[in-house]
């Protein structure tokens, strides 16, 4: 057997035992309802979590597609979501791609400038500054947190 029957086979085991707990659950409605709240905040823990992932360098939009996968495996309207953001997302990505080196700096440029916004408005630049001795830098204090 091949390394990829292998995978495919572990995986399949693994979707039989998650299906077989989830027909277990589904029997008692009252273990179903905590189930599906347990479900939808953790869901919507990792999607949270993605969404202020998403301009930082790292994986933000893979955070998001995992937080709408867990609550799509209870929701529908999840389900749709999910479809609908990986659609937009493919295109954003083939548009960008096909755009000149302009407009990506452009991109680029846009995107740091957020990073840099987040970071100033959580006061993560004056504490850094406040590391290497420029306290006295204050225009760096957060307007919000400072």
């Amino acid at each position: 057997m091949s390394e990829t029957d292998e995978t495919q086979s572990a995986l399949g085991r693994f979707g039989d035992r998650i299906t077989g707990f989830r027909d277990r659950i589904a029997e008692k409605p009252g273990q179903l309802r905590i189930y599906r709240i347990v479900v939808g905040v953790i869901g919507t823990l990792v999607l949270a979590g993605g969404i202020v992932a998403i301009p930082y360098p790292g994986p933000g939009w893979l955070i998001v597609f995992a937080g709408l996968a867990i609550l799509g495996s209870e929701f529908m309207w999840a389900k749709r979501v999910l479809r609908f953001a990986r659609g937009k997302y493919d295109a954003w990505t083939d548009w960008l791609g096909r755009q000149n080196l302009f407009v990506k700096l452009l991109v680029l440029t846009a995107t740091g400038l957020i990073v840099l916004a987040t970071l100033w408005l959580l006061n993560a630049l004056y504490l850094v500054a406040g590391w290497v001795g420029l306290d006295g830098w204050t225009w760096l204090k957060s307007p919000i947190l400072g």
